[in-house]
């Protein structure tokens, strides 16, 4: 590989490792439930059948990863101003991408690329949903080349503004990270958020390894469950609170190991168009992050982390108009663990200033009740339908349906009293959640379109929904006073024509 870009290239033959590691890994990915079935019957096998059929699928895979290399080259057309790759072993891609439409160029590092010394490069260009092209094995004196090449026919102006650091002695010293979240932030952030979700997948986790269990004894041809001569309500008693305290500290321990292993050594580096922001303990991620193409900034925490002095950043940046909420959601770039300090210099890098309340609107009381339909109600109902009407066998759960209501109902409420929009003449501020507070920052020149929504029965009572969009996904706050919402749609649609602010 050479850095004259002109000519087609290919990338690192070692990058070969990459592939078939890539190719591996969606293949178990697509036939992962054919394998449980494999490995649980593998002793109905015949052993040399077994390793004929691995040997086999290993080659297979081995000669498509060569063949995703040998047809895979990319170079600058100069004349046209573009970057093109070719791709693909039996269907044939050609990708062009104009230099003036690249908005970023990421050089990261996976495990396995460490492992044989190369990195991954992607470029994302504007009006795409995530990366347009990834050159997944090339070496980093050619990525740091090739990155400096494409944002040089992008932006000349910022071509010095975009060194990928480690590139030399020289640049490290020059771009010092101004932020780096400490490996104390990083195991308070650990054991402090996503633990309900983390929580909810254990335990539906131990219920089904129960349930197996149970099949297990079944099918065996007992004609009582062998497990009752040794149990009573004390002994059951311990071994569920056993569980239950299982669980909870293996929701620790995998979201500290999680947190630790994805944001290690996170450092924020302030260069003079951007942040540059790397981080990754086996795979190391550099993302480029510019004020102007930001839209949306959620700045999130709870209430233990408000003792920690912790709070969390996503960033969400303009992608494709295409792109739904989920997807702008995924692919927004977060930053765990920055204390009050931090997120204030972040805010005033990325908003020129930091964002104040100022007149708040509330929603209705109506949205509590609908809540709770769509929520508590209406989820019951079709437990008890489903109970007493088609498959009977999960009455046993019926114990569980006081403990959801419950604690449906606390969610509920504390996520009505928290629902609040804060405007003021520079930003608009939605607050939600109901035990992590979100509150999310929109200028209003970043807004795309504006949507104010009232279905007929809701105009008795005067409320609806209005919901803002903008390059980076869009912000939906109801149900509130109509009136009120359409004097708000009315300004902020008349901030959008008079200011001379671009929304990238």
């Amino acid at each position: 590989m050479n850095s004259n870009f002109s000519q087609p290239q290919r990338q690192s033959l070692i990058g070969v490792v990459v592939m078939f590691a890539d190719t591996f890994q969606g293949t178990a990915r697509a036939l992962w439930p054919f394998l449980i079935v494999w490995i649980w019957k593998i002793d109905q096998y015949n052993k040399l059948y077994i390793a004929l059929v691995v040997l086999s699928v290993i080659l297979l895979i081995a000669i498509v990863a060569y063949l995703k290399y040998l047809n895979f080259t990319f170079f600058l057309d100069e004349k046209n101003e573009e970057f093109v790759v070719r791709k693909g072993i039996l269907n044939k891609s050609r990708i062009a991408i104009p230099l003036d439409k690249i908005q970023q160029v990421n050089i990261n590092q996976s495990f396995i690329q460490r492992l044989i010394g190369v990195h991954a490069l992607e470029v994302d260009t504007a009006g795409s949903n995530g990366k347009e092209v990834s050159i997944r094995a090339i070496k980093e004196s050619l990525a740091v080349s090739l990155k400096e090449r494409l944002l040089e026919g992008a932006q000349e102006a910022i071509a010095d503004d975009n060194e990928f650091a480690g590139e030399s002695s020289q640049a490290k010293q020059a771009n010092r990270p101004f932020i780096q979240i400490s490996l104390l932030s990083l195991v308070k952030t650990g054991i402090t958020s996503n633990y309900i979700r983390s929580f909810a997948v254990l335990l539906a986790f131990m219920i089904t390894i129960f349930q197996n269990l149970e099949e297990f004894i079944n099918a065996s041809g007992y004609d009582d469950n062998p497990l009752d001569n040794y149990i009573n309500a004390d002994v059951l008693l311990q071994f569920i609170s056993f569980i239950v305290a299982a669980i909870i500290f293996l929701t620790l321990v995998v979201n500290l190991v999680r947190t630790i292993v994805r944001y290690y050594n996170f450092r924020i580096t302030k260069q003079q168009n951007g942040l540059l922001l790397s981080y990754g303990l086996l795979n190391t991620k550099n993302t480029i992050i510019r004020p102007e193409k930001v839209q949306v900034v959620t700045v999130g925490r709870n209430y233990f982390q408000k003792k920690f002095n912790l709070n969390d950043l996503k960033i969400r940046q303009a992608s494709g108009m295409e792109a739904n909420d989920r997807d702008q959601s995924k692919s927004a770039i977060e930053i765990p663990g920055c204390n009050e300090t931090e997120k204030n210099v972040l805010l005033q890098f990325l908003l020129e200033k930091i964002p104040e309340r100022g007149v708040m609107l509330k929603p209705n009381f109506r949205k509590i009740i609908f809540e709770t339909f769509k929520f508590l109600i209406i989820p019951i109902g079709i437990f008890f339908l489903f109970a007493f009407k088609f498959t009977p066998f999960i009455k046993e759960y019926i114990v569980f349906v006081p403990i959801y209501g419950v604690f449906a109902a606390i969610l509920i409420y504390f996520a009505f009293r928290n629902s609040r929009l804060f405007v003021t003449d520079d930003f608009i501020i939605k607050q939600s959640g109901a035990w992590d507070i979100d509150n999310d920052y929109i200028a209003p020149h970043k807004i795309q379109t504006i949507s104010l929504k009232q279905f007929f029965w809701q105009k008795g009572s005067d409320v609806g929904i209005v919901t803002l969009h903008t390059a980076g996904g869009t912000i939906s706050f109801g149900l509130a006073n109509f009136t009120k919402l359409n004097q708000l749609v009315n300004y902020w649609l008349w901030q959008v024509e008079t200011t001379d602010k671009h929304w990238m």
